[in-house]
């Protein structure tokens, strides 16, 4: 999912630390759009490195609100990152940091987008209550502009299916898709320009496959996968995958695994990865006794990823 830098140290003009802030943000959501999230990682650290914590000091109710939302913007897109590149712990903080200066400043959008975002990591970590929880503090008094709503019905969708709610969890998509019909309005964040139709739908597949509806997720996975748009959504590549795996597609599959193979250097999300290497993984144990040919291509692709990093329970690599 995403959006839209030199930094200085804290004694930098204010108004020159927010406009490097969001420069900084600014290129590493280009970074993470062209080349994925593990390719950010350099210039994130260099990022965080380079701009102050204003919490280190104890210093941040001291700051003024400009320079207090540019950080949040910043700290926003760097847990982004680092939950796309594996690191968990590491995006829970960030998300936290973001979280905390975002309601110092008042940025309540921003503070919106990181909920979101922290609902999607709770999703993924196995937490789907904690992930509604997230999604349930992002509407305010007023109704949220279309583009936004889609995002919450969604990370709803994800969480209310992991938990087994297939009828609720198939209404929310549906919903999201036609609130996202509704078009954009003024009132959507600037931030809500990558929520397109080709990401309603790629969700809406990727839900149907967690409740084993496979008529309905292959072809909108597919189509999802199939569109131009930002590195991050082989995602919905891998999750083709696993489900036409899982729905018996055996000559499908060993087409799109052998077609993976040559674009696996260039896949720069662990989430990505990760789903890949489940996928082979089961293939190659014989999980629904899949033909040899599939088999096969399976170990071709499963030669081609990378090995998976090992992390002590810290969060750094053992």
């Amino acid at each position: 999912m995403r959006r839209t830098s030199a930094g200085r140290s804290a004694a930098t003009a204010p108004h020159d630390l927010v406009a490097a802030a969001r420069s900084a943000a600014g290129r590493l959501v280009a970074t993470d759009a062209a080349r994925g999230a593990t390719a950010a990682l350099p210039a994130l650290r260099a990022a965080a490195r380079r701009f102050p914590d204003p919490f280190a000091t104890g210093g941040a109710y001291r700051w003024d609100g400009d320079r207090l939302a540019a950080l949040a913007e910043l700290y926003e897109v760097m847990g982004w990152i680092l939950f796309d590149a594996g690191r968990h712990g590491a995006a829970r903080w960030a998300n936290h940091r973001a979280l905390a200066l975002a309601r110092l400043s008042g940025d309540r959008w921003t503070e919106r987008l990181v909920l979101l975002n922290d609902s999607m990591l709770m999703s993924h970590l196995g937490r789907p209550r904690a992930a509604l929880e997230d999604a349930a503090r992002v509407p305010g008094a007023r109704r949220l502009p279309a583009l936004v709503d889609s995002l919450v019905l969604i990370r709803r969708a994800h969480a209310v299916a992991a938990l087994g709610g297939e009828r609720e969890a198939v209404r929310l998509v549906s919903r999201a898709e036609s609130r996202f019909l509704d078009g954009v309005s003024a009132d959507d964040p600037p931030w809500a320009w990558w929520i397109d139709h080709d990401e309603v739908l790629g969700h809406r597949g990727w839900v149907m496959a967690r409740l084993g509806r496979w008529d309905e997720a292959l072809p909108l996975l597919h189509r999802a996968s199939t569109a131009p748009g930002p590195s991050y959504r082989r995602l919905f590549t891998a999750h083709l995958l696993a489900s036409l795996v899982r729905a018996g597609a055996w000559r499908e599959a060993e087409r799109l695994a052998d077609g993976l193979v040559p674009g696996v250097p260039a896949i720069g999300s662990a989430r990505t990865l990760g789903t890949l290497r489940a996928t082979t993984a089961a293939l190659l144990r014989g999980d629904g006794r899949p033909p040899a040919a599939l088999r096969e291509a399976a170990g071709r692709l499963r030669q081609a990823l990378p090995a998976a990093a090992v992390r002590t329970p810290g969060g750094r690599k053992g």
